[in-house]
């Protein structure tokens, strides 16, 4: 995490006064593990809160009056309580602008505050650094208005409202799985998570000597809008294809893996037809993951992170040059147990499993092969899964 006294200094530069009174709150970014394009298709997905992510130090005021400031950004503003709408303008504050806007609006008095955020996530990168902020803002602000959110349901309130940020405030028609990750995170567990019905189970994941080596491409994701939209469409068309077998399909994963090999016949585009078999069989492998992790077998987890990337690559077809380069130097090297892209792809990040003794030679020679192959330069982030949003000291 940042260095709190650092921040505190800032803090106090920005707005004087001592540090007293300043309350400081973290919220970690997210990765997906494995179950990829399946959110949307009624599956699981398997996410794990980061070590890194939004903290955030803040102060009442005796006012109406939301100070916002970034040790990110240069932007920072004194927003009164009464103007709250979306100003694209505001850029990164539109965030904590619309977490508040949602708070008062389902009833809670927020009164006045000063806010600085210090950010670790890399923005665009694939890893939250959206739901951070918005979860790690609701929290703190609940917290100082005296409520008690430390129970299961708090949290998934507090998750479900920051989708409706995300959703209705900032306008991105994105699902759950983010903010739910980063409310819900706990030290050493990912979560099997039902996207549609917020069914969850934290299952551990005992890394071991492992590491989780978070790869960003620093590729702009420029096709991801439409192919989203486009591939989110080709799944209606598989439904809507075997509804004349199974009549009460609604979603893809409802089907089993033995009724899509009985059925499949029945999807008439063969593109069709690969983005549904994608689907169905990483719904298989997110729940053999749980199986393998429940059994500490992470050679058996790092074989389902590779063959989820290959079908992302070959049926799904949504990973692009730049990921797949990654990934290929990624299991050129002793060590790595498993490697794959992770979110909605195009660009963004990939997850690998290496052994700690491999990192040094993982991060030089990816990051070498990588940068002569695509002519981008990598970053490379060395995690663990951590615990979601809390009040950080």
């Amino acid at each position: 995490m940042a260095d709190v006294q650092q921040l505190m200094r800032r803090f106090t530069e920005l707005y004087g006064g001592s540090g007293e009174d300043i309350r400081v709150f973290h919220a970690p970014g997210r990765v997906n593990l494995i179950g990829e394009h399946t959110d949307y298709n009624g599956g699981y997905v398997f996410p794990g809160a980061l070590t890194f992510g939004t903290t955030m130090l803040i102060r009442p005021r005796g006012d109406e009056q939301l100070s916002l400031a970034s040790t990110n950004f240069e932007l920072r503003k004194q927003i009164s309580m009464k103007n709250l709408a979306y100003d694209k303008a505001d850029d990164w504050m539109n965030y904590p602008k619309g977490v508040v806007f949602h708070l008062r609006q389902q009833g809670y008095g927020i009164g006045g505050y000063d806010i600085l955020y210090h950010g670790e996530i890399p923005n665009g990168a694939g890893l939250s650094s959206s739901a951070s902020i918005e979860v790690v803002t609701a929290y703190g602000l609940l917290t100082m208005e005296g409520r008690d959110v430390s129970s299961a349901a708090e949290r998934t309130r507090i998750a479900r409202l920051s989708q409706q940020v995300e959703n209705q405030f900032i306008g991105v028609n994105s699902g759950i799985m983010d903010q739910f990750s980063v409310a819900m995170g706990r030290k050493d567990h990912a979560i099997l998570l039902m996207c549609d019905t917020l069914e969850y189970e934290h299952v551990p994941f005992n890394s071991g000597s492992c590491k989780l080596v978070i790869g960003n491409t620093n590729k702009r994701r420029g096709l991801v809008d439409s192919k989203y939209n486009e591939r989110r469409s080709e799944c209606d068309q598989a439904v809507t294809d075997l509804q004349e077998i199974y009549p009460g399909l609604t979603l893809l994963g409802q089907l089993t893996p033995e009724q899509f090999e009985q059925a499949q016949h029945q999807i008439r585009s063969e593109t069709v037809r690969r983005r549904a078999r994608h689907v169905v069989e990483e719904i298989g492998r997110v729940k053999r993951a749980v199986e393998v992790l429940k059994q500490n077998d992470l050679a058996a987890f790092g074989k389902l992170m590779v063959q989820s990337h290959d079908s992302l690559r070959d049926l799904y077809e949504v990973t692009g040059p730049e990921l797949d380069a990654m990934v290929e130097e990624a299991l050129r090297i002793p060590g790595t147990l498993g490697s794959r892209m992770t979110g909605a792809g195009f660009g963004g990040c990939t997850v690998s499993l290496v052994h700690e003794d491999s990192i040094d030679r993982f991060r030089q020679q990816v990051g070498e092969r990588y940068k002569e192959r695509t002519g981008l330069t990598a970053e490379f982030y060395v995690c663990d899964i951590g615990d979601g949003v809390r009040e950080a000291i």
